[in-house]
């Protein structure tokens, strides 16, 4: 690593250690009185900042009552989703090990998952249903592991379960996540999670992000795969557009 990469590393980190204290008092404060803290999402949003991300909003979140579901990338994808939308996740168990990164996204109600546990799903769909009656948006990453720029995996629809039947009143939203010409942030294969987020931190320049929220629909009666495809025909259409 060259010595000025070193030096935006260990400016970015200060930075997040900085925003850190000042967030956990922000936090702190809101539930000693008793008050349900709005701090996390917000701080998330801020660490995005702090990384170097530049956060375009296309089309309108809803705001709770709905699952987003989106193409992933990077760790980033969370804390900009968060930061844009104050939702919280669904996310591969990988993440919890990422340094800073993985706790940050406990406070936010992360619900970790192992893909390859067969026999945990009925409790994570449990766990995710339960999760969809409190006032906040969810995100779930369907593809179920990150995929490389410009590449869009099948959807996986086990977890989808969760809202087949949904919820009543509940809306699903297509999210697409486009960096444009940063692909350098895609975290991907068996790449450690301390090396990418090394490298990220250490990247010279701005990272652009455009965070599309697609036309939402009404799940029900469709289905857990029915939902899946049809969330994936939506980012699949707008990642085409984008790259005409």
């Amino acid at each position: 690593m060259t010595l000025p990469a070193r030096w935006r590393l260990i400016a970015r980190a200060g930075g997040m250690l900085a925003a850190l204290l000042a967030y956990l008092v922000l936090h702190g404060s809101w539930r000693l009185i008793g008050r349900r803290s709005p701090w996390p999402p917000r701080f998330l949003g801020r660490i995005a900042r702090v990384v170097g991300v530049r956060t375009t909003v296309v089309g309108s979140p809803v705001p709770r009552d709905v699952l987003y579901l989106a193409n992933h990338q990077s760790w980033i994808d969370i804390l900009a989703i968060a930061g844009a939308s104050g939702s919280a996740f669904v996310a591969k168990g990988e993440l919890r090990d990422a340094p800073l990164v993985g706790w940050l996204c406990t406070l936010n109600h992360t619900l970790f998952v192992d893909r390859g546990d067969r026999l945990g799903v009925a409790r994570q769909i449990d766990t995710l249903r339960q999760a969809l009656l409190a006032d906040h948006p969810v995100t779930v990453f369907p593809e179920g592991t990150t995929s490389a720029p410009g590449e869009l995996l099948p959807f996986k629809a086990a977890l989808l379960g969760a809202i087949d039947p949904p919820p009543p009143g509940l809306r699903v939203q297509p999210v697409y996540l486009d960096y444009g010409d940063a692909h350098e942030v895609a975290w991907l294969g068996d790449e450690p999670g301390t090396t990418n987020a090394a490298r990220v931190l250490a990247r010279a320049g701005r990272i652009g992000l455009t965070i599309h929220f697609l036309e939402p629909f009404d799940p029900a009666g469709m289905g857990r795969k029915a939902v899946a495809n049809r969330a994936r025909d939506a980012i699949a259409a707008a990642m085409r557009q984008g790259s005409t």
